[in-house]
């Protein structure tokens, strides 16, 4: 784990300016989740609106929505492909995001170019850096 101030980077996950990661699994297909840092700004998560399952996703799609107690906002697809599963968890408990935001994962995708994306993506040291210029 990397330490940026008070936000926690995990190592062996791609990341986005829009503070989504991705993790990619060994059969091929990924888990996206949000960063400690998108954690953190969102505060006290209420609610998560999942996509369906089969779901075809471009990467830059919206992914979901998380609404807090502050604000409603988008998590960014950072890879395309098809949503395979959704973490029912998050229906009921949307505040595990908070808990711990690498451990628990929003959906995995099915993806359709991922070592081409995977190049546009920040490995944890190269997100560490872009939260310290934030």
């Amino acid at each position: 784990m990397i330490e940026v101030g008070e936000y926690r980077v995990k190592e062996g996950l791609y990341y986005t300016k829009d503070h989504e990661w991705v993790q990619v699994l060994e059969d091929g297909t990924v888990l996206v989740g949000i960063s400690d840092y998108a954690q953190k700004e969102l505060g006290d998560l209420a609610y998560v609106e999942l996509p369906d399952v089969g779901s075809e996703l471009s990467k830059g799609d919206v992914l979901c929505e998380l609404e807090s107690v502050k604000a409603v906002s988008e998590v960014y697809a950072p890879v395309g492909g098809e949503v395979v599963e959704v973490n029912e968890e998050l229906e009921d408990s949307p505040e595990v995001l908070n808990e711990d935001p690498y451990e628990n994962w929003i959906v995995k995708l099915k993806p359709s170019n991922l070592d081409e994306e995977l190049k546009e993506l920040m490995d944890a040291k190269a997100y560490a850096e872009y939260l310290e210029s934030l």
